[in-house]
């Protein structure tokens, strides 16, 4: 089955637009990114699709110096499908492993602009970092995650519930019941992730215990995918760093964590690589004086997001039934994979069209350490996000930022419904979504 997504609206909107770049769609691995071009290609007479890592006779093709419409020609004859400007999808997929085809792309623009090309690759970005002025400006790229609470929301049928999420505010919260429910979902999802095969499983059957399998059979293929980057770093050091993020989530991770066979320069090289695959996100420090707030971090002070709540409950080997029943997760996980989920969600609700980047702040002032889980760019305002994992929690970290920052708003995410205090908005954390959006209006 498919599920719906956001950028499904997104494609769309490519697909009617006049002055039209191919697309690059980045991503992890199995995030849905085949399915969704499948779902697009709906709506096209005719879909090719190329998939140079199962048949890389395909890549001869782009090997032999022709021009664009040669290749289309030669493509159309391989598959017995018409490539017709306007009616045709053609899908280059996997096509990290024919570097001719990725530098080709930018041709398809500016010879064959009519067509409509889309290309994706598990392992894009470590080609992409071989040419990295393929296309400047004439291929356009698209960022995709795993599912987002939202889109969970709407593969379990529950379009209804997600409006009047999207109704609430501060001065009309949720009914008791609805917000009860949709803790509920939040902590499933929490559970499940947003992978798109552990959700389609829950969707279909209910049953938790299969998605744990699935989970587990995913991750297997993550780490198994790790062979692949061998010429780069072994697999056995993404094995260990990519496990040493897992238990260090949402804290400032540091190199000597307990068993570490690596050394500082071994573990940076293993960190880049996760990244660069999509599968670690970083969320740095930074002293947040002004905007940007990219222009006063430390690199030196980050903290690592793995890059789905199911992979990281799997990893850690959580019990599930405590996450469901529990209303305080610091006594599960330290509150770790609350934090992890607003990372995520910030990450998921911004444009598909960039990779946002994620900053935190933190004082070490003897006798006045602080910490504010996100700080967060919105037009020229900075704001601060603070996570709680239940409903309780001071917020002295997040008052005194303001205070010391001359900000006026700050956030609360927690298992509360909607409401505020002074300078302080309320939210619950399955609604970061409504956080992005009302800021960016």
């Amino acid at each position: 089955m498919y599920l719906k997504r956001t950028i499904d609206e997104e494609l769309l909107n490519w697909k009617s637009a006049e002055n039209r770049k191919p697309l690059i769609l980045r991503g992890a691995r199995q995030v849905g990114k085949t399915s969704t071009v499948k779902n697009l290609s709906l709506h096209f007479t005719y879909f090719v699709e190329i998939n140079f890592d199962e048949r890389p006779l395909f890549s001869s093709v782009f090997e032999r110096n022709l021009s664009v419409s040669e290749v289309c020609e030669q493509l159309s004859v391989l598959t017995n499908t018409p490539i017709v400007a306007g009616e045709t999808l053609l899908f280059l997929d996997e096509i990290q492993t024919c570097i001719p085809a990725i530098g080709m792309l930018r041709y398809f623009y500016e010879k064959m602009a009519e067509l409509h090309v889309i290309a994706a690759g598990s392992l894009l970005e470590f080609a992409l970092t071989e040419i990295p002025s393929f296309g400047v400006g004439r291929v356009r790229s698209l960022f995709m995650y795993p599912l987002s609470f939202t889109e969970f929301l709407v593969a379990q049928n529950e379009q209804l519930l997600l409006e009047q999420l999207n109704k609430a505010t501060v001065s009309k919260p949720l009914s008791e019941p609805i917000h009860q429910k949709l803790i509920n979902l939040y902590k499933k999802f929490l559970i499940i992730g947003g992978m798109p095969e552990a959700v389609s499983i829950y969707v279909t059957s209910k049953d938790l215990l299969e998605v744990q399998r699935v989970l587990n059979d995913l991750l297997i293929s993550v780490q198994a995918d790790f062979a692949k980057y061998k010429m780069r770093v072994p697999g056995a050091r993404l094995v260990e760093v990519f496990n040493a993020i897992a238990r260090q989530v949402a804290t400032k991770f540091t190199y000597s964590y307990p068993s570490a066979t690596l050394n500082n320069l071994q573990i940076k090289e293993a960190i880049e690589m996760l990244k660069m695959a999509g599968l670690v996100y970083s969320v740095t420090h930074s002293a947040a004086n002004g905007i940007p707030l990219g222009a006063e971090i430390n690199p030196k002070k980050t903290k690592y997001l793995i890059f789905d709540t199911g992979i990281f409950q799997r990893i850690l080997g959580l019990n599930i039934g405590d996450l469901i029943i529990g209303d305080d997760f610091n006594a599960i996980n330290k509150g770790h994979i609350a934090e992890l989920h607003a990372g995520l969600e910030l990450l998921k609700a911004e444009s598909c069209y960039q990779k946002a980047d994620l900053y935190y702040w933190q004082r070490d002032a003897k006798n006045s350490q602080a910490e504010i889980d996100y700080v967060c760019q919105f037009n020229n305002a900075i704001v601060p996000v603070e996570v709680k994992a239940g409903t309780k929690g001071s917020m002295q970290s997040l008052y005194l930022f303001l205070k010391e920052k001359k900000l006026a708003q700050g956030f609360r995410l927690s298992l509360e419904n909607f409401s505020g205090m002074d300078k302080i908005t309320i939210l619950p954390i399955y609604a970061v979504h409504q956080l992005v959006h009302h800021l960016q209006k």
